[in-house]
């Protein structure tokens, strides 16, 4: 929302204290598999591509729908939580991966129904599927369409060949162009691109062809991510190994300011740290993340969170699809937060995003600090929000750090 977005409401009933859960909530679907796997992943993903294991997978998570569907909210708040016996409305629903779209379309969608009969989703709900561009064809999207489909988000991650190549990505510089066509085909309406800047194979040329042909393609949304180093992942072993470079900080600062200006020029407006939209095209789903809110996880591995309770599914998906289908529970771990955990997660989430976060919900925070960023042009107070200024965005944790104390 290009100008207008520090104006957005805080979600309604969310008064600060930590039991209250707010009036809408996100659904989140997971779905694990890949055809491989990228060199820097470290996702709650496994390579596996039999039809037998697909068709399993997607019986459990109909079946663990059912289950937590059938069990209320109150079964994943935590104790002492006012939490109404029924569930609030569910405005945003985002299937993510894994590779989706690498089930078959039907499946999906038959997952997505049974979540419509089963919570009370929101006819206008922000609906999302993640996608790899290789998966995607015009009949298959047009199939997640008619069952409510509505935004895809895709894996393009560059459009040059090398850093392609360096990133472990399969598909072509052009199969992510060749995706976005297929699905707006199919009537998608909005489309949002992936993309990884900083690979050491990168040059500063190849990441601004890259921005430009994502713009090219007329999306509505792009969420450009630095290149990290996970554990337990291909790039890292390599780096252990000597035979590939870590990435470079002051690259990567460079290339998030570059990503800035290129998009802000084609009337993009970062409304998130690495997260650049078109006027009303910005990602509800990730935005109750960002504001704390209350979303449902469900599928291996998927993380849920309800009025400061968060818990996790099991990972392994042989497993998890085994309790399912028994209907057991499968939760594989929980935490409550404590009022301090909640209101250091406000600041540090509330700083990514360009409206900024409701001072007296982070309080205290260090005036002295908040002072010297202030004057340091990183940060901005503007009663009752503080925010982070453009020079600050690069730093948002170390800012968080220093807020705290």
């Amino acid at each position: 929302m290009a100008g207008s977005i520090a104006a957005v409401a805080r979600p309604r009933g969310d008064t600060g204290d930590g039991t209250r859960v707010t009036s809408s909530a996100g659904l989140y679907l997971h779905v694990p598999f890949c055809a491989h796997a990228c060199h820097y992943c470290d996702f709650a993903r496994i390579v596996e591509e039999r039809p037998e294991v697909h068709a399993r997978y997607v019986a459990a998570l109909r079946a663990d729908l059912l289950r937590v569907a059938a069990a209320g909210p109150q079964a994943i708040a935590p104790p002492g939580a006012a939490v109404e016996g029924e569930w609030p409305t569910f405005t945003s629903v985002f299937v993510g991966g894994g590779t989706p779209t690498l089930l078959p379309a039907e499946d999906l969608a038959g997952v997505l129904g049974v979540a419509r009969d089963v919570l009370p989703i929101t006819a206008d709900a922000e609906v999302t599927v993640e996608a790899n561009p290789e998966t995607v064809t015009v009949d298959g999207m047009a199939t997640l369409v008619a069952a409510g489909v509505e935004r895809v988000s895709m894996g393009a991650q560059s459009f040059a060949p090398h850093v392609l190549d360096f990133l472990g990505r399969r598909h072509d510089a052009e199969a992510p162009l060749r995706a976005v066509e297929a699905a707006r085909c199919a009537g998608v309406k909005r489309v949002s691109l992936d993309l990884i800047y900083g690979a050491p194979a990168e040059t500063d040329a190849d990441w601004e062809r890259s921005l430009d042909s994502a713009l090219a393609a007329g999306i509505d949304h792009v969420s450009a991510y630095a290149l990290t180093v996970e554990p337990n992942t291909e790039y890292a072993a390599r780096i252990r190994r000597g035979s590939a470079p870590a990435p470079d900080d002051d690259v990567q600062a460079a290339r998030m300011a570059t990503a800035d200006e290129r998009l802000s020029a084609a009337a993009f407006s970062r409304y998130e740290v690495s997260n650049w939209a078109r006027p009303g095209q910005e990602c509800r789903h990730n935005l109750t993340y960002w504001r704390s809110g209350n979303w449902l996880g469900v599928g291996a591995g998927a993380h849920g969170h309800w009025a400061g309770r968060r818990w996790w599914s099991l990972r392994a998906p042989a497993r998890y699809a085994d309790v399912a289908l028994r209907g057991a529970s499968t939760t594989a771990g929980e935490e409550v937060l404590t009022a301090d955990q909640r209101r250091t997660e406000r600041l540090l989430l509330g700083l990514r995003m360009a409206e900024g976060v409701v001072r007296a919900d982070v309080e205290p925070i260090d005036p002295g600090e908040v002072d010297r960023l202030t004057n340091a042009g990183l940060l901005a107070d503007d009663p009752p929000r503080l925010r982070l200024k453009p020079d600050g965005w690069a730093l948002a944790n170390a800012i968080t750090l220093r807020l705290l104390g």
